[in-house]
């Protein structure tokens, strides 16, 4: 079905402009030829007709009846004309003198076109005409339906983009933070390089890769990598341009690609976001008819073209959970790479390879970056770096610095910094005493990232402040009680604001939304509850995309599981509380030097915590 549906397409675009063609020349012969043929004759006087017949000038004589018209042929200055006059009467006496003129009465028009001039007129020149005007129109509905400068020829071809003997110029070098990855691709540019040493112990290269991770962890350019190292013919799709208006455009697409690949073999076939195509097939009536005609004919190229020739697929997703279990299974993509986000000393390697494409001061330290910057995507490290050399010139240096970096950590996080936003003073100091808070019970648990900056500066995000916690090394697991310290941590600063100025404010909306985030999670995905103990009550989904949580529990469970949240959220709440009041001192100076420089380190912070109080006055008027 699919193979006819593609060889109809072009053939019923043809017939159609076909027929149209006939029709229009068929009028254009009926209405606009004689009117073309009606400029030619010319218009005489009733007198000049019979002086023609006295000098026998006149060589054929037509009339028309039903208009009254004399059609007749004549000679003048040498040459034949064709000449048209009034009909007065048709007597016997007039017949007579048209024959004894030796004029010969006809029954058609006189013509003065040969027969080879009317065709010419009436025929092949408005047929050139159309040809040329029909390449045209074919051309451009060729265009909008494919998307592509290919004409009629380009019904079924794919948008590859073919990237011949490494032409990206990128190599595994340029690629840091996802050393296993690398490692499992390796072996795929091994076995391009060196087929025969694996065909003489039997074994046989997978036929494809699926690389699955997170947007911006680099996984299209580890597949480009992987080309440049090898040194062969790179074809490069996204697979949402396997998705046309027509069925089976998609399907006879995927046939041309391989066609392509098997041709230029050894080589690199790359499907980027092939979840578009490759999604469960659900069997419902009225699905998407197209992706699945495509997604079917993609299944049958992956089980038919020959691996031995090295056409590898390369494939990334960011749902892996979405696709088509017929297309993840062995013998068609074999190997499923992860590509995380990058630890700690990934992000280190990640930042020195950006550095290297700007200009950057030596004393930088890149491991304090990487520590700021935990949780960032390959992505995001790269624009870390390029803020920071945007911020470099905007303040007029030449280079950029570790002061540049900090700023830029902050920007990608927060946002820029909105100078033209002024607090009020009581604002600014319920800002105060809320950041601070934050960052004392942070401080004064076990178990808890050390404080690195505390900020009241609004940034374009809409915060107005914030308290930025980094860890010494990455961490893997935590434990039930470093979640609640977590809990409590956010809310420290709602309570901060309770217990200095016996009101709350719309400011703590982000930590309570987070508090109440993780305290659910504790619940139902963690199994720290004596309750529920270890039943899971929510199921994920789309991990890679910030997860989709259910739950999967009845309406009283439900019910019980909000108990619990708000149960464990007043509870740490009260924990929070208790630590302020037990430190308020130390909580009055924090906020007051924080109020008066805006911002404050984590060192400066740690000073204050740590120095015997000072007497301050009282600022809860202000």
């Amino acid at each position: 079905m699919t193979t006819n549906s593609d060889d109809k397409k072009p053939k019923q675009v043809l017939l159609t402009y076909a027929v149209v063609a006939v029709i229009v020349l068929f009028l254009l012969n009926i209405f606009v030829l004689p009117g073309l043929m009606e400029r030619s004759i010319v218009n005489t006087t009733y007198s000049d007709f019979l002086d023609g017949l006295d000098k026998k000038q006149v060589k054929e004589v037509q009339f028309d009846i039903q208009d009254y018209v004399i059609y007749y042929t004549a000679e003048k200055d040498g040459k034949t004309v064709i000449c048209k006059t009034g009909l007065i009467n048709t007597d016997d006496a007039l017949v007579q003198q048209i024959r004894d003129s030796g004029a010969v009465l006809t029954s058609e028009i006189p013509t003065q076109q040969s027969p080879l001039m009317s065709l010419l007129v009436g025929f092949i020149l408005p047929t050139l005409l159309f040809v040329f005007l029909g390449q045209m129109l074919f051309k451009k509905m060729s265009q909008s339906i494919t998307g592509g400068p290919g004409g009629a020829m380009a019904f079924g071809k794919s948008n590859a983009k073919v990237y011949v003997k490494s032409s990206t110029g990128i190599k595994f070098s340029d690629v840091a933070g996802e050393d296993e990855a690398k490692e499992l691709l390796t072996e795929i540019v091994d076995f391009l390089h060196n087929p025969q040493k694996y065909r003489d112990i039997g074994a046989s290269m997978p036929k494809g890769a699926l690389l699955v991770g997170p947007p911006g962890t680099g996984k299209t350019l580890l597949a480009k990598a992987v080309a440049g190292e090898a040194n062969v013919p790179f074809f490069s799709i996204s697979g949402s341009e396997f998705v046309e208006m027509f069925v089976g455009m998609g399907a006879a697409k995927v046939r041309d690609l391989f066609k392509q690949a098997n041709e230029k073999a050894p080589c690199i076939v790359f499907i980027d976001e092939i979840d578009t195509i490759g999604k469960k097939r659900d069997g419902q009536i009225g699905g998407n008819d197209e992706r699945e005609q495509t997604l079917n004919q993609l299944l049958t190229e992956m089980d038919g073209f020959d691996g031995s020739k090295g056409v590898v697929i390369l494939a990334a997703t960011n749902r892996p959970d979405s696709l088509d279990p017929a297309l993840t299974r062995p013998g068609r993509f074999d190997r499923r790479i992860p590509v995380e986000l990058p630890d700690l000393d990934g992000r280190e390697a990640i930042l020195k390879v950006h550095a290297r494409k700007i200009k950057i001061a030596d004393n930088v330290n890149f491991r304090e970056i990487a520590k700021a910057a935990a949780g960032a995507s390959g992505a995001e490290l790269a624009n870390i770096v390029n803020e920071a050399a945007l911020r470099a010139v905007r303040d007029g240096r030449r280079f950029a610095t570790q002061a540049d970096l900090e700023e830029s950590i902050e920007v990608v996080i927060a946002g820029y910094q909105k100078k033209g936003r002024v607090l009020s003073e009581k604002e600014k100091l319920i800002v105060s005493y809320h950041e601070v808070g934050h960052a004392l019970v942070a401080a004064k648990q076990t178990n808890s990232a050390p404080v690195h900056k505390i900020t009241i500066v609004p940034r374009t995000s809409g915060a107005l402040g914030y308290t930025m916690q980094v860890d010494d090394g990455d961490h893997y697991l935590m434990s039930k009680e470093e979640l609640e310290n977590k809990i409590a941590t956010l809310t420290g600063g709602r309570s901060a604001e309770e217990l200095i100025f016996h009101s709350i404010s719309t400011g703590a909306s982000n930590d309570i939304e987070q508090a109440t985030k993780l305290a659910r999670a504790m619940i139902t995905r963690y199994g720290m509850s004596d309750e529920f103990d270890m039943v899971a009550m929510e199921a994920m989904s789309n991990q890679y995309l910030g997860g989709d949580a259910s739950l999967t529990c009845s309406p009283e469970t439900q019910a019980e599981i909000d108990k619990k949240t708000v149960e464990l959220v007043r509870a740490q709440h009260a924990k929070a509380m208790k630590i302020l009041q037990d430190n308020l001192p130390k909580l009055h100076e924090i906020a007051k030097y924080l109020y008066e420089h805006e911002t404050i380190t984590g060192d400066e912070f740690m000073d204050i915590l740590n120095k015997k109080p000072e007497a301050i006055a009282d600022v809860q008027g202000v």
